[in-house]
C-alpha cells in the first residue's frame, strides 16, 4: 500500500516532513510555518500554471519561499518580544511538552497589558494613525487622507507610538 497521499500532484507527506521543517527553519515559528505552507498549498491549487508541471514540488517550495519573504518582510515592521528556540521535532513528537509555563503565561500577559496601557495613553490621532499603519497596513498617504492631517504629521505620531512602545519594550529587559 502507497502512503503518499497526493493533492493537486503535491506529495503531502513530503510537504508536511520536508516542505514544513525547512520553512520552520526559515521563519522560526511554528504557527507562520503551517500558515504559510497552507496559503503556498492553496496559492498552487488555484494556480493556472500548476497544470501539467514536471516539478510541482519545485513549484510548491517556490510559492513558499516567496511566501517566507513577504512574511519577513511584513514583521520587519513588528517589535520582537521574544527569540526563543521552537523545536518543531519535540513539539510533534509530544506537544504538551513545549506548552509555555504559567509563569511564562503570565509574563506575556503583563508584557501585553503594559504594551496596551501605552496604545491606550496615546493621543487619539496618535493611536488611530499607529494601528492604520501597523494592524490594517495602510500607507501613510491613506492614513493622511482618511484622518485629514498631512503626511508628515502622520510619520510624527507613528514615530511617536513606536518610540513609547521601544521604551515600555527596552524596560522590560
Amino acid at each position: 500500500m502507497n502512503s503518499s497521499i497526493e493533492w493537486h500532484g503535491i506529495n503531502l507527506r513530503w510537504a508536511y516532513c520536508e516542505l514544513l521543517p525547512a520553512i520552520y527553519n526559515d521563519i522560526r515559528c511554528r504557527h507562520k510555518a503551517y500558515d504559510i505552507l497552507h496559503d503556498a498549498l492553496l496559492k498552487f491549487a488555484i494556480s493556472p500554471s500548476t497544470i501539467n508541471l514536471e516539478k510541482p514540488h519545485a513549484y510548491l517550495r517556490v510559492i513558499a519561499h516567496n511566501l517566507a519573504n513577504e512574511d519577513r518582510k511584513f514583521n520587519k515592521r513588528l517589535i520582537a518580544f521574544s527569540n526563543e528556540e521552537f523545536d518543531l521535532t519535540a513539539f510533534l513528537e509530544d506537544p504538551t511538552r513545549v506548552a509555555p509555563s504559567p509563569e511564562e503565561l503570565t509574563s506575556l500577559k503583563q508584557r501585553l497589558e503594559a504594551l496596551q496601557r501605552v496604545i491606550n495613553r496615546l493621543p487619539p490621532k496618535c493611536r488611530e494613525a499607529f494601528w492604520l499603519y501597523r494592524v490594517d497596513q495602510l500607507s501613510l498617504k491613506e492614513i493622511a487622507d482618511q484622518l485629514s492631517i498631512t503626511v508628515n504629521m502622520v510619520s510624527r505620531h507613528i514615530t511617536r507610538a513606536m518610540l513609547d512602545l521601544t521604551r515600555i519594550q527596552d524596560q522590560a529587559r
